[in-house]
């Protein structure tokens, strides 16, 4: 009698106590599994998985855990109901309304790149302080006033916001999510911001990032005696 694959829960993305380590790695492996689902590949070990990512096999076996029950040696993993499982994790199980704030160049190749539904978001909205920019297009949206931040994130549901802003404006930004739908923040703003009381903050300074890459990376600079 053929084993049968192991079966995910259906509420897996009611969990929200797995590390952070973990948490970041989803997205890697749900990106492996739609390579191998585009290969129609039905099934997969941790083993391939593993490889696949760049990890250990042990890692995303403990990985794993937080959403799915131990996989079976010789069997593996269904490969479309793993990666369905983590994207219910990772709360992209549904197109999450999403905007931007920031109109320059940062923003405006982000709304491009988030256009993309592929993603797990609906781009809604972006918004600019720049009044020479309200009303332009970028791609299919119109640039709205940053001042309307608070009634339009209301009226279209926002639940994510960007924010590609100088340092100096990006508090104030912060500041306008409050009492919205919003509840989480991605700053690429060179500054910490404080959010408010129910709204997470994940925070990418792309300067630093290859500031700490410099550090790792060999250089190819030849010092002169």
């Amino acid at each position: 009698m053929a084993q049968s694959l192991p079966s995910l829960p259906a509420s897996v993305g009611a969990h929200r106590t797995a590390p952070l380590p973990a948490v970041t790695r989803m997205p890697v492996y749900l990106a492996a599994l739609e390579s191998l689902l585009a290969e129609h590949r039905g099934t997969v070990s941790s083993e391939a998985l593993a490889a696949a990512c760049g990890v250990g096999a042990s890692i995303v076996r403990r990985d794993l855990t937080h959403i799915a029950p131990a996989g079976r040696r010789g069997v593996g993993y269904d490969t479309a109901e793993l990666a369905s499982a983590i994207r219910t994790f990772l709360g992209v199980d549904r197109a999450r309304p999403l905007g931007i704030v920031g109109a320059g160049r940062l923003g405006t190749a982000l709304a491009h790149y988030l256009s993309d539904p592929r993603h797990g978001f609906e781009l809604r909205a972006i918004f600019d302080a720049d009044p020479a920019r309200v009303g332009q297009r970028v791609g299919e949206l119109e640039v709205s006033a940053e001042t309307d931040f608070p009634t339009v994130a209301r009226a279209l549901s926002l639940e994510l916001l960007v924010i590609a802003v100088p340092g100096a404006a990006a508090q104030a930004v912060t500041d306008l999510v409050s009492g919205t739908s919003v509840t989480g923040l991605l700053n690429f703003a060179p500054v910490p911001v404080r959010a408010p009381l129910g709204v997470t903050v994940r925070h990418v300074d792309l300067a630093t990032e290859l500031q700490v890459l410099s550090h790792f990376a060999p250089s190819n600079t030849k010092t002169g005696v």
